[in-house]
C-alpha cells in the first residue's frame, strides 16, 4: 500500500549528520517566503548542497497550498532524488514540516524525515523563538534571506 511508510523526527544535530554523510539527501524548507526572507535559512554550502524550498502553506491566508506535492515533485526533478532518498522536513518549529513529511510519505516516499524543533524551535519563557531548540539555538549554519 502506498503512504505506509512512517514520518520519524530527528534532532537537528541528527540530520545535520545525516546530510553530512548522505550526498543524496535533501533538506526541504516548507516554511513561507517571508520567513525565509526574514528569519533566515539553513546554510547547506559547507556541505555543496543547497535547501529546495517549497511553501507548504500560503502566506498570508495560512492554508495548505493544495499544489505542494507536485511542486515539490517538480523541484526535485533536476536531481538524483527519487522515492528511495532520504529527505529531511523542517519549518519553524516542527507542525507544518511534519504534516508535509507525512504527504510525501503518502506518495510513496520511503524515507521522510521531521525535522525535531524545525529552524526555530519553541518558545521559550519569553516567549521568543531561537533559543531553546532548533537549527538556529543548535548553532549550524544559516544566512539571512
Amino acid at each position: 500500500m502506498v503512504g505506509s511508510a512512517t514520518v520519524q523526527d530527528l534532532t537537528v544535530q541528527d540530520v545535520w549528520e545525516r546530510l553530512k554523510t548522505d550526498p543524496s539527501s535533501v533538506l526541504i524548507d516548507v516554511r513561507t517566503r517571508a520567513e525565509w526572507t526574514f528569519v533566515g535559512l539553513p546554510d547547506l554550502s559547507p556541505l555543496g548542497k543547497r535547501v529546495v524550498t517549497v511553501e507548504w502553506q500560503t502566506f498570508p491566508e495560512n492554508s495548505v497550498d493544495p499544489t505542494f506535492t507536485q511542486q515539490l515533485k517538480s523541484a526535485l526533478s533536476g536531481s538524483a532524488a527519487d522515492t528511495g532518498t532520504s529527505m529531511y522536513f523542517i519549518c519553524r518549529s516542527g507542525g507544518r514540516s511534519r504534516m508535509a513529511a507525512e504527504a510525501m510519505a503518502s506518495l510513496g516516499y520511503q524515507n521522510c524525515h521531521n525535522v525535531a524543533d524545525g529552524f526555530e524551535g519553541p518558545l521559550d519563557a519569553e516567549r521568543h523563538r531561537g533559543r531553546v531548540g532548533g537549527w538556529k539555538s543548535a548553532g549550524l549554519p544559516w544566512a539571512q534571506g
